[in-house]
């Protein structure tokens, strides 16, 4: 009887001790961050670590964009401490009305889920969404320190580790000062002690902000310890032409399709926000591309991208109309996004994202919006100089024709008969009924008659047949003339698919695997030689990559009594007739050819795959191994019959002569 989940008598006590409600945790403040920094930026990578950053900044940001600072300061020490300023409105040092006794910064810095933006009445737009913040930032530092001037004072309180470390001091006057400082040191028990900032990356990080808000003048600063020549102790970043000034500096001079960028910014209607974009195609170079939302990288893309991207297709679709260019009609939004630089910066309310690393933008408006901002301003760009306009639609149509040019070939790449009539396949071909090259084999068998028995054994689904006569053209011995001419090679060639030498293209094979099927005596082992040696020389990637099979056919078939087995030589008939048939009369048929076998024999012994038994034919992997085996080659099929006697000299004495079939 099993036991009862839920009887009486209790499982032995695990050494992992009582479950009981002592064990259940809850952690309060800042403790879920320092157990679980992962939930809130993504890991404790370098990347990671420079979220902080990021998350510091954007607060900054914020308020810049809601028009009340100009200035944002950002200084990286020696001592892996990131300071940054700004000269907003500063956070607010009142006491909070929901926790008596802290003040608005202390709740800020401490309380997971607390600031300003979860409404429109201290932000319009704003990357911060979810109050987490600074105070993720906060729980994991060793050192933070926050100074505020407001009310002509300054004020100041520190932190470690999510907790204060001081209560809210007046520290001095500010008559002509006000904003936010908030200075940090990254704590080494969650980052380790080898994960710093990157002065170079922060650098980037900062000159990506100016450009992203024409309005703010960014100033770095960092340790002469940690400048290089990429990286400058100071700077001061300002760029009034925004994304437009971003786009010319990292193109770098390189020649584009258009003289002029496709840029622009527009306001959305009913004060929902607005979007700015600067795109441009150069023409040797592969592009980029960067969205943001409210100064947040979104590397993922998101609805904004996708409001882009449908602007751009139906107005260029609309222009090949306009040209009367019909095929323009067949364009993809990715015939036109790739390959451009492009840059997309939206402003949006109350922005929803797929994680607190905001890596991808989720608000379904914001793809509409952009659309509707983005095409008129698009249809002008291409018919305001009609030359531009061709000449952009010229160059996506090149990238469209490439596509379909691939789709065809993919789909070249498995049609059989029934399920393709544009596919030229031999006629003698019997082919598999499935359209997926996986689990298909292609058996290349010796003469009609074979053919016909191995058309009645096969497994029509996945198994196709190809019979070729006799001997085929030995191709190390021919000319690439005489081997095209070659019926029995043409019509082999044109049943895989894959094409041959420099054209061959394993992918393209019509089937999984290519099994040679011939007799099993000295006749049909030179037409499997014959045959190895062409796919060596015409298809040698698709014996490196293991489509090449031998099958083994029997020679022999022993009986005993109504029990019949079968030996693919002398030596497995001696063993049958001295091992399970010994003592007993028995009657041993030899096969003179495939042919002879009936069609359930041949299922059972060679093409059944549960069964049968084969060979893989293989090649070195490392193309100077294959120097030997293409020697081997040309010695014992080439032109030079001089090779083959000095190989059978050579070889003869190690040869036994019980094996000799002849």
């Amino acid at each position: 009887m099993s036991d009862d989940l839920f009887g009486s008598n209790p499982p032995t006590q695990s050494k992992t001790g009582d479950y009981d409600a002592s064990a259940i945790e809850v952690l309060e403040g800042l403790e879920p961050v320092r157990k679980r920094p992962g939930m809130y930026i993504g890991g404790v990578d370098e990347r990671a670590l420079h979220h902080l950053a990021a998350e510091v900044i954007d607060n900054s940001m914020d308020e810049a964009v809601a028009g009340h600072a100009s200035r944002i300061e950002i200084t990286l020490d020696s001592d892996n401490r990131l300071t940054v300023t700004d000269n907003g409105r500063g956070i607010p040092v009142d006491p909070h009305p929901k926790f008596p006794g802290k003040s608005a910064l202390e709740v800020i810095m401490t309380t997971l889920h607390s600031g300003g933006k979860f409404s429109d009445k201290a932000y319009a737009t704003s990357g911060g969404l979810h109050g987490v913040g600074v105070s993720v930032v906060n729980a994991l530092s060793s050192d933070t320190v926050v100074e505020v001037a407001r009310n002509k004072t300054i004020y100041r309180q520190t932190f470690s580790q999510g907790l204060a470390t001081s209560s809210l001091e007046e520290v001095g006057t500010a008559p002509n000062r006000r904003g936010t400082s908030i200075s940090f040191v990254p704590d080494v028990e969650i980052f380790g002690e080898g994960n710093r900032f990157k002065p170079s990356r922060l650098f980037k990080l900062a000159r990506s902000k100016a450009y992203l808000y024409a309005g703010v003048e960014i100033r770095w600063k960092c340790d002469e310890s940690q400048a290089s020549d990429d990286v400058p102790a100071e700077a001061v970043f300002q760029f009034p032409g925004g994304l437009s000034d971003h786009l010319r500096e990292q193109l770098s001079g390189r020649e584009c399709v258009t003289t002029d960028f496709f840029a622009g910014n527009q306001d959305f209607p009913d004060k929902q926000g607005r979007v700015e974009w600067a795109i441009t195609w150069p023409i040797w170079t592969d592009g980029s591309y960067s969205w943001y939302c409210n100064t947040i990288p979104t590397p993922n893309g998101g609805t904004h991208e996708t409001g882009l991207r449908n602007a751009l297709v139906k107005g260029l679709r609309a222009f090949g109309e306009l040209v009367q260019i019909k095929k323009a009609s067949q364009l993809t939004a990715d015939d036109i996004i790739s390959g451009g630089e492009m840059m997309l910066s939206v402003f949006i309310r109350d922005p929803q994202f797929q994680s607190q690393t905001k890596d991808r933008l989720t608000s379904p408006e914001a793809s509409k919006l952009v659309e509707n901002a983005v095409r008129d301003h698009f249809d002008h760009f291409l018919t305001d100089n009609m030359d531009r306009g061709k000449a952009l639609l010229g160059f996506v149509m090149e990238r469209m024709d490439e596509r379909l040019k691939r789709k065809a070939e993919r789909e070249v790449k498995r049609k059989t008969a029934t399920s393709g009539r544009k596919v030229r396949l031999p006629g003698k071909l019997t082919d598999c009924s499935i359209g997926d090259p996986e689990g298909t084999e292609l058996f290349i068998v010796e003469g009609d008659s074979a053919g016909g028995s191995a058309k009645q054994a096969r497994e029509r689904k996945t198994q196709a047949i190809l019979p070729i006569r006799g001997k085929i053209l030995n191709v190390a011995s021919a000319n690439n003339a005489k081997i095209m001419a070659n019926s029995e090679i043409a019509d082999l060639i044109l049943a895989l698919g894959c094409g041959t030498r420099k054209d061959c293209e394993p992918d393209n094979l019509r089937y999984e695997r290519v099994i040679i099927m011939t007799d099993a005596d000295v006749d049909g082992a030179h037409i499997a030689t014959l045959l190895m040696t062409f796919f060596f020389q015409e298809m040698p990637e698709m014996v490196r990559r293991g489509h090449l099979y031998l099958a083994r056919p029997p020679l022999y078939r022993i009986s005993a009594g109504s029990k019949s087995l079968y030996a693919q030589d002398d030596a497995a008939r001696a063993k049958i007739e001295n091992g399970p048939f010994k003592g007993k009369k028995v009657d041993v048929s030899r096969f003179k050819g495939l042919g002879e076998m009936n069609p359930s024999q041949l299922r059972e012994t060679t093409m059944d795959p549960k069964t049968r038994s084969m060979f893989k034919v293989t090649l070195p992997q490392e193309y100077e191994q294959r120097a030997s085996v293409k020697d081997l080659v040309d010695r014992l099929m080439g032109k030079n019959p001089e090779h083959r006697f000095n190989f059978i000299q050579q070889n003869a004495a190690s040869l036994d002569e019980d094996v000799i079939d002849a």
